[in-house]
């Protein structure tokens, strides 16, 4: 499955769960919930995964925890804050930058419509995705 067809999914499995459960839940609800969505859709993913960070010859383990890794090509965020801030942006893109992986959705669940609450970043040429 590409990249792109991904994607898709992950932000359909997330607006089914918005649709049910609203946004007044914490991160970790939704983290849960989203797995029962993933499994329904058939979809493999790794939540809560460490990253490394190699600086100076040494590695750095766990630098940073994903809250998933969709397909083993899309780094999934999760949110429930009032508002995205420029740090979660930042994050989102230094994960999928230091994973090499081609998109990363950052999916802030605490918005009256998920349309408003995702963000999507890309780290691959259009034509690989």
């Amino acid at each position: 499955m590409r990249p792109n067809e991904v994607s898709y999914k992950v932000i359909g499995a997330a607006m089914a769960v918005h649709t049910v459960l609203g946004s007044g839940l914490l991160e970790s609800a939704y983290e849960k919930v989203l797995c029962l969505e993933f499994n329904r859709l058939s979809l493999k993913y790794r939540r809560q995964v460490q990253l490394a960070v190699e600086y100076a010859g040494m590695k750095l383990s766990p630098a940073f925890r994903m809250d998933f890794v969709v397909e083993d090509c899309v780094v999934v965020e999760v949110k429930a804050v009032e508002k995205v801030l420029p740090v979660h942006r930042t994050q989102l893109l230094s994960y999928i930058q230091l994973a090499k992986l081609p998109i990363g959705l950052l999916i802030n669940f605490k918005v009256a419509h998920l349309k408003d609450g995702i963000c999507r970043r890309i780290n691959a040429p259009e034509a690989d995705l």
